[in-house]
C-alpha cells in the first residue's frame, strides 16, 4: 500500500473497524486479504476510503444495498472563507460552511477530529430529494440505495468527528428508519445505541390519510462509545410557571389536568361538586377514596373542571429524566417541541421563504437540553435553513452557555432561491437573527419585533478545488481557516498541506520519485 495513504487518520481507523468486523466474524478473513490486497493500489485517499466501504456491504445485520462509490477526481477541496458573507460583531464565533458536506466533513477532519460533543443531522430521505440515482417513484429500490450510499461514509466521518463521549441525533420518517438504524448499527455498532426518540410532527387533525394519518417522526440516538466515562445526558428543567392565586398555606403551586380520557366505565369515573353546586363527571387521575379522604390538592376555579394542585415546596425542578416521546403540546412541564408547520412559520418570520423541510426550532433546542453541556461544539453537516444555529443560540441566551455551531450546506439552486438555498436562506436568516439585520441592511422582519438579535459572529466558509497538480497549492490553502499560523515559515507550511491534504502528499511522492 502507498506508505502516505497508510498513515492517513482515516484510513488506519477504517482498516481498524474491518480488522474488529473479521475477529467478530462479520467479514471473513479471505475478503478482508482481498480488500487488503485493493487498498495496496489505491492511488489517493477517496479510493481508499471506497474500498474499504466495500467491506462494510454485507454485514451481522443483514443490510444490504446497492452501493454506489464517492467520484474519484484530481481535485483537492478546501475552505476558503468569503469574507462578504462573514462578519464579527463580538460574542461566540461561529462556522458555516457552503458546499457539499462530504468533502466538508473531510476538511472538519483536520481541525475537529474527536472534538465535535454533538451531531444533529436532518438527512434527505423524500423521494425527489436523494441526488441523481433517485429521478424513479419512490418504491423503486434504487431511491433507497441512494440514500444509504450518501449516508454510509458520511456518518464514517462523523464518527471520527465525534470525541469519545459525544452523541449523534439523526432524524428520519418511518419508511426509512428500519434501514437507516440498521447502517447507524453497523457504523457506531449496535451497542452504542441510545435509544429512537419520537417527535409529534404533525398537530393538524385536517392532514388526512387513506389509511391512517402519519403523526410522527423518528430520531434515532448514538453515542461514539457507551463504555466512555464522561458520556452523560442532562436532567430536564421542568418549565413549570408556579404562584399562589388563593393564598395557599403550603406555598406557591402549578395546576395540572387533573382528568383522563372519558370513559364511563372506568373505576375513576365518578362525580365531584364544584363550589358553585354543580357536580362535573369525569374520568379521574386519582381513585374516589383518595379523593374522599382529602388526599388530592384539587383548586376550583367557577364552573370549570378542577386541577391538581403540583406545590412548588415539593417539587424537584432537575429531576425530569428526557422521555423517548419529544414533548408537545400535551405536556405540561417541557416547552412544546413544535411542528412542521411551526418551523415553516418560524422560518417566514425571519425570512419569506419556500424552502419545504425546516425542523422548529425547539426540537433542536430540545435535543441540546438533553445532550449540551457550557461549551458544547455542536454539528450539523445537513443543515438546510440553519434552524440548528438559531436552536444553538437561543440556547445559549436562556443557559447562558457558551456553546458553538458548525452547519454544513450545499447552495443548491431552485425555483424559490435562485442564488442558492445556502445564499438566499441560510445566511440571510443567520445574519438577520445574529445581528438585526440582513446584509442589504434591511431590518423590517416580523421576528425582530419580538426577539433581541444575538449579538454573536459568523465566518463563512465555501469549499473550493485545487488540482493535485497545481504549483501553486501552498499559497492557496490558506491555513488560518483551520486556526492555524505558520508565519511564514514555508516548509511548516508544506509540511501541514502534504499531511492534512493526502492527495497532494501522493502527488509529491510520485514527482519525487
Amino acid at each position: 500500500m502507498n506508505e502516505e495513504i497508510l498513515k492517513n487518520e482515516t484510513i488506519k481507523n477504517l482498516i481498524k473497524d474491518l480488522e474488529k468486523r473479521v475477529k467478530d466474524n462479520i467479514l471473513e478473513q479471505n475478503n478482508f486479504e482481498f480488500l487488503l490486497k485493493l487498498l495496496s493500489k489505491a492511488e489517493s485517499v477517496n479510493e481508499a476510503i471506497n474500498i474499504c466501504s466495500l467491506g462494510t456491504t454485507y454485514k451481522k445485520t443483514g443490510l444490504y444495498f446497492d452501493k454506489k462509490l464517492e467520484k474519484e477526481t484530481e481535485l483537492i477541496h478546501y475552505l476558503k472563507k468569503d469574507e462578504n458573507l462573514s462578519f464579527n460583531i463580538g460574542g461566540e464565533k461561529h462556522k458555516l460552511i457552503i458546499g457539499d458536506n462530504y468533502p466538508a466533513l473531510k476538511n472538519l477532519l483536520i481541525q475537529y477530529r474527536n472534538s465535535i460533543d454533538i451531531i444533529y443531522i436532518d438527512p434527505p430521505y423524500g423521494m425527489d430529494e436523494n441526488g441523481e440515482f433517485a429521478k424513479t417513484n419512490y418504491e423503486n429500490r434504487i431511491t433507497r440505495d441512494n440514500l444509504l450510499s450518501m449516508m454510509l461514509p458520511r456518518l464514517e466521518l462523523a464518527k471520527q468527528l465525534l470525541s469519545s463521549h459525544g452523541v449523534i441525533f439523526c432524524s428520519i420518517d418511518d419508511r426509512n428508519y428500519a434501514y437507516l438504524k440498521c447502517l447507524f448499527d453497523d457504523v457506531f455498532q449496535e451497542y452504542n445505541f441510545i435509544n429512537t426518540m419520537v417527535w409529534h410532527s404533525n398537530k393538524s387533525i385536517m392532514k388526512g390519510s387513506q389509511y391512517i394519518r402519519k403523526d410522527h417522526e423518528y430520531i434515532l440516538v448514538y453515542a461514539k462509545d457507551k463504555n466512555d466515562g464522561l458520556l452523560s445526558f442532562n436532567k430536564l428543567e421542568n418549565k413549570m410557571s408556579f404562584s399562589n392565586p388563593d393564598n395557599d398555606p403550603k406555598g406557591p403551586w402549578f395546576s395540572s389536568n387533573a382528568t383522563y380520557k372519558l370513559n364511563p366505565d372506568s373505576e375513576n369515573y365518578y362525580g365531584i361538586n364544584l363550589p358553585n353546586g354543580e357536580t362535573v363527571y369525569r374520568t379521574w387521575r386519582f381513585s374516589k377514596d383518595d379523593y374522599k379522604a382529602g388526599k388530592i390538592p384539587l383548586y376550583f376555579n367557577g364552573s370549570n373542571v378542577p386541577r391538581i394542585k403540583i406545590y412548588e415546596c415539593e417539587t424537584n425542578k432537575n429531576t425530569s429524566i428526557p422521555s423517548t416521546i419529544i414533548p408537545d403540546s400535551l405536556t405540561e412541564i417541557i416547552t412544546d417541541a413544535g411542528s412542521l408547520t411551526t418551523a415553516k412559520t418560524e422560518l417566514n418570520r425571519i425570512i419569506k421563504s419556500d424552502f419545504e423541510t425546516p425542523k422548529p426550532v425547539n426540537l433542536i433546542k430540545y435535543i441540546l437540553e438533553i445532550a449540551a453541556k457550557n461549551n458544547s461544539i455542536i454539528l450539523d453537516f445537513f443543515a438546510g435553513s440553519g434552524t440548528t444555529g438559531e436552536a444553538v443560540l437561543e440556547f445559549n441566551r436562556e443557559t447562558k452557555s457558551k456553546c458553538k455551531f458548525i452547519l454544513v450546506t450545499n447552495n443548491e439552486k431552485g425555483e424559490y432561491y435562485p442564488n442558492g438555498v445556502a445564499i438566499d436562506v441560510t445566511t440571510k436568516r443567520l445574519k438577520r437573527i445574529m445581528s438585526g439585520k440582513c446584509y442589504d441592511g434591511f431590518d423590517d422582519f416580523e421576528w425582530l419585533k419580538k426577539n433581541f438579535p444575538y449579538m454573536d459572529s459568523l465566518d463563512v466558509y465555501k469549499l473550493e478545488t485545487l488540482n493535485i497538480y497545481d504549483k501553486d497549492i501552498f499559497n492557496k490553502i490558506d491555513e488560518k481557516n483551520y486556526d492555524k499560523d505558520f508565519k511564514n515559515d514555508l516548509k511548516q507550511k508544506i509540511d501541514w498541506v502534504c499531511k492534512s491534504f493526502e492527495q497532494t502528499t501522493f502527488v509529491l511522492s510520485k514527482e519525487d520519485k
